[in-house]
């Protein structure tokens, strides 16, 4: 009687009961995620996948066997709705003085690693794919395959790693996951304008150039709506009325700035997060103390539901029936795709995070210099090796319409695409808390920055009057060996300087360094 009662009340009211059910097991996620905080080999969002799983177990029993989700994926909610907040708030939370300190280096992981990534990616699944008899994609989806499996998802890992004591470690691990899914997001959208008929030897630097074209024009359209946005509060104090437009004015600017890019064919993702990193320097600091403080929650529970959300549906669409009948290849095709996708993933990773953690030790000085030790470097390579809600949204955006396929390949790359994203996520999910505890503690003695050999400020005079020629030819040299060695260190310096002289007293913002979050 009670399934019957269940079926009868979809049928006649299907969008109701299901957001209904959906914010109720959502809810409930929530609930475990709280009671899982502490726990030492799990977290909310693995929790959160296994409810999911479950979840679709029941509803395909209830519905005997006709689906295992009562919403159909939409790429377009996801890029449209949930992936902005997300973005949006990792830029407005980000600690700017870490990230921009260690800019180069997450730059390194963040942007050049996902080129090596993509590249064995995808050079891997076209020479490997057909040796195991699955055939049927094109060279452009090879091409984008590497773009889809290449975004990192460090949700997990930064819900174990304390900012507080690790501030060096967190701050990697968060800008390159950052960094790394909008390169994603930028590269896969840069794919889909490659002419299929005319890839050649070329095609490699028309790919870097529309990349580089995307991604600096979106950045400067986020950095615009940001400054007008701190602007704007500066110039009319809305405060003084209301705080409610205050935070109304940010919200809506925010997301304004990811539509018009959008609308623009530019990449939103970069859009959106530079916009939330400005509106944090410069207009949040124009608000009032209630404005900040509310907007900073609001940003945060966003993105938390938005997460979660995401996380829950890829539990229930692990038993989608519909995907599964679709792929008529073999067992042993289906487990051949995964695990070379898995064994690439795990290769691509490996490929760039340790060789380029050396060029970050080579190349790193200044009186804060804190060199990447192997076990961070584990930590970073271990951290990126999870795949969520980005691979997923540009799979479905590549191998399906509206979430529907009825290609067997096309439904093949989706249910491999939700394994690995399942079996990433729960496997090395399970075993990061534990990881990162044995590993931080036990380094935690070491983990003292380690200062260069000179002191000496590059920002200083290269010559003085009062010297001999010899003594000032000595000093222009060494002064011009440290500008070379620390250029991050002496652009932030200028930089501090011409933020405080010009940009602060337009745009609002402390007047003092103290203000940097």
């Amino acid at each position: 009687m009670a399934v019957d009662f269940f079926l009868s009340n979809v049928a006649e009211y299907p969008r109701v009961v299901s957001i209904s059910i959906f914010t109720a097991v959502l809810c409930f996620c929530i609930v475990i995620g709280h009671v899982l905080v502490n726990s030492r080999w799990t977290n909310e969002f693995a929790a959160t996948i296994f409810i999911g799983c479950l979840s679709g177990i029941v509803i395909l029993l209830l519905s005997r066997g006709k689906s295992s989700h009562i919403l159909r994926f939409d790429e377009e909610l996801f890029f449209i709705y949930l992936l902005p907040p997300i973005i949006f708030n990792a830029g407005f939370q980000v600690k700017k003085k870490q990230f921009f300190h260690n800019f180069v280096t997450i730059m390194l992981f963040g942007a050049i690693g996902v080129f090596i990534s993509f590249f064995i990616i995808s050079a891997g699944t076209w020479w490997l794919f057909p040796k195991i008899g699955f055939e049927g994609l094109t060279t452009w989806q090879y091409l984008a395959l590497g773009a889809i499996f290449s975004s990192t998802d460090t949700v997990c890992t930064l819900q174990v790693l304390r900012q507080e004591e690790t501030p060096h470690l967190y701050s990697l691990v968060f800008g390159e996951g950052v960094v790394n899914g909008a390169t994603s997001i930028v590269l896969f959208n840069a794919i889909q304008k490659i002419n299929a008929s005319k890839i050649g030897g070329g095609t490699a630097f028309i790919l870097l150039w529309d990349f580089l074209c995307l991604f600096s024009t979106s950045t400067m359209l986020g950095v615009a709506v940001g400054l007008s946005t701190a602007y704007t509060l500066k110039t009319f104090y809305f405060g003084r009325h209301s705080t409610d437009r205050e935070v109304a004015l940010m919200m809506l600017m925010a997301y304004l700035s990811y539509v018009v890019a959008e609308l623009l064919n530019l990449s939103g993702i970069p859009t959106v997060f530079f916009c939330g990193i400005v509106m944090s320097h410069y207009a949040w600091h124009n608000a009032t103390e209630s404005s900040r403080v509310t907007t900073r929650h609001i940003f945060s529970t966003i993105s938390f539901i938005a997460e979660t959300f995401i996380f829950l549906y890829v539990g229930m669409d692990v038993f989608d029936i519909e995907k599964w009948k679709m792929t008529k290849i073999g067992v042993k095709a289906t487990f051949g795709v995964n695990f070379i996708l898995f064994i690439l993933v795990l290769l691509g990773r490996a490929a760039f995070v340790f060789p380029l953690s050396i060029l970050s030790n080579k190349i790193s000085s200044g009186p804060e210099r804190l060199i990447i030790t192997f076990k961070h470097q584990f930590i970073i390579w271990w951290a990126g090796l999870m795949r969520g809600a980005v691979s997923i949204a540009l799979a479905f955006n590549l191998f399906t319409v509206s979430g529907v396929t009825w290609d067997p390949v096309h439904a093949t790359m989706i249910t491999s695409t939700i394994v690995i994203v399942l079996f990433t996520t729960l496997a090395i999910g399970i075993f990061t808390k534990p990881l990162v505890n044995k590993l931080i503690h036990q380094a935690q003695r070491n983990n003292q920055p380690q200062t260069s050999i000179s002191k000496e400020d590059p920002t200083t005079p290269l010559l003085s009057i009062e010297e001999s020629t010899e003594s000032n030819l000595l000093k222009a040299t060494r002064s011009l060996s440290i500008l070379l060695e620390s250029p991050i260190h002496t652009i932030h310096f200028y930089w501090r300087k011409f933020d405080n002289a010009y940009m602060r007293p337009v745009f609002g913002g402390p007047t003092s360094s103290g203000g940097d979050r």
